[in-house]
């Protein structure tokens, strides 16, 4: 699958799924732009020396999606050095702290709402224009199948995910043919997170699914791309979760 000389803005890339999206694009040819919050050089700089390994572009731009100025800064920023995008990943977010509803401060739901749901639709609003009108361009959500299957004190998150979603679905009817949208819902997946801060028991509680296993980065990056490339242009406001089986849509 072939991405050569396109442009993927990919936001959360410096680790995790998102840099497994980066990476697996710029060994299909994309040049690539993530962004990163503060505290996170170290991580950048190898992400992107990996990028640039194989042999295209790479901007990395600190931004805070949950903030519209940064996100216009942002998209400047891209504009100045690519002129259009192709492709958008709608990878940052936050899982937040577990806790019944009943407890949860406001600001703790507004936390996650704003970097989950708000930094999605800034994304998706001033990126939008800057799309190659000559090409059917991808924007790719990252929900996940917790947003169906729910979770116990952790209504903030799944509510989130759920309204990515939502605009997953009204954004496709938006844009199709120009710009087509769709949602991947990843399982339990071992990210370097998640396997150095998760205690044994609860890896191996996520692993009680028909695959019995934790799902893998590159297999996420795998399906998304897919869904950036030409083969996944008959994909249009899609759900798609690779789960391990966690739950069957």
């Amino acid at each position: 699958m072939d991405l050569k000389n396109k442009v993927a803005v990919i936001s959360g890339g410096s680790k995790g799924i998102g840099k497994g999206i980066a990476v697996r694009f710029a060994k299909a040819g994309a040049n690539i732009v993530f962004t990163h919050l503060p505290g996170e050089e170290e991580n950048v700089a190898l992400a992107a020396k990996e990028i640039e390994s194989y042999g295209v572009k790479c901007l990395t731009v600190k931004t805070d999606i949950s903030i519209e100025d940064d996100v216009i800064q942002l998209v400047q920023s891209v504009k100045e050095k690519f002129g259009k995008i192709n492709i958008l990943v709608n990878n940052a977010g936050t899982i937040g702290n577990e806790m019944p509803l009943s407890e949860m401060p406001t600001e703790e739901w507004d936390k996650l709402m704003n970097v989950d749901l708000r930094g999605v639709f800034l994304m998706c609003k001033y990126f939008i224009p800057l799309f190659d009108k000559e090409n059917a361009g991808k924007i790719i959500n990252i929900s996940s199948e917790l947003s169906v299957k729910g979770r116990a004190n952790f209504t903030h998150y799944t509510a989130a995910k759920g309204g990515v979603n939502s605009l997953t679905r009204s954004l496709a009817l938006e844009l199709a043919p120009d710009i087509l949208v769709n949602t991947i819902a990843p399982g339990p997946i071992g990210t370097d997170m998640i396997l150095a801060d998760m205690e044994p028991e609860w890896i191996e509680k996520e692993k009680d699914i028909p695959l019995q296993r934790l799902g893998t980065v590159e297999e996420i990056a795998a399906t998304a791309l897919l869904l950036a490339s030409d083969e996944g242009n008959f994909f249009c406001g899609q759900f798609i979760s690779p789960n391990g089986g966690a739950i069957f849509i």
